[in-house]
């Protein structure tokens, strides 16, 4: 793969908490995808398309679009779905925790391909030897899991960067003060859904653009 952008500032889609009020799935697909458009100008830098319950055409069809509109300024990563993100052209697939082993998805997969993979605890992550990067959550309350969910919090995100060695990025419960700190932690981004949505759809929402400038500015050295 190319070498990890750093910060790095990684939006996950969620099509349905940006319009809960939308009509049909084009509508959520179109309101999406202007997200996206903001979120891409602005400098985000991984994109996840996390649309799960979309049958295999309808995801590799909204995947190649962004792939097109990012034209190369973000990687878009296709989430579980590796089939879906190499017939859409997408740059990598993020696989969930109980997925299949990285290396069995390596063998079949495009060469230079990113993939990524999600973990909740040091032992996950030290454990991931073949990803490119790793998720490391959910580090903070207050993001889109569910009320009494596990927060890991900084300290064993501490443990996770000393026992990967892939790249960590922090993610749940992401605002720019938290971005910080999880930097600061050995976090080599973060990433995050209600961030970037637009103010009143989510606790910390700021959108798209305005969250994308403020993590990056954030993460900077100090």
């Amino acid at each position: 793969m190319t070498a990890w952008p750093v910060p790095c500032v990684y939006l996950v889609t969620d099509r349905r908490r940006l319009r809960p009020e939308a009509r049909t799935r084009d509508a959520e697909i179109a309101a999406l995808e202007g997200l996206l458009d903001d979120a891409i100008d602005a400098g985000v830098d991984v994109v996840q398309i996390r649309e799960r319950d979309l049958e295999a055409r309808a995801l590799r069809e909204l995947t190649a679009r962004v792939v097109g509109r990012a034209g190369g300024r973000a990687v878009v990563l296709v989430n579980d779905r590796s089939d879906v993100a190499q017939a859409a052209g997408a740059g990598g697939v993020h696989l969930r925790a109980d997925s299949a082993p990285t290396e069995d998805v390596r063998r079949i997969s495009p060469r230079g391909w990113i993939i990524g993979r999600s973990t909740h605890s040091p032992e996950e992550a030290g454990g991931e030897i073949g990803a490119d990067y790793v998720l490391f959550g959910t580090v903070f309350p207050g993001g889109s899991k569910p009320e009494g969910a596990p927060i890991a919090g900084l300290a064993r995100l501490q443990e996770a960067v000393a026992a990967c060695h892939a790249p960590v990025v922090a993610i749940g419960g992401i605002t720019p003060d938290r971005a910080a700190l999880a930097a600061a932690a050995g976090a080599r981004g973060v990433a995050g859904i209600g961030v970037f949505l637009p103010p009143g759809r989510a606790v910390h929402a700021m959108g798209a653009a305005d969250a994308v400038r403020a993590l990056k500015a954030s993460m900077q050295p100090r």
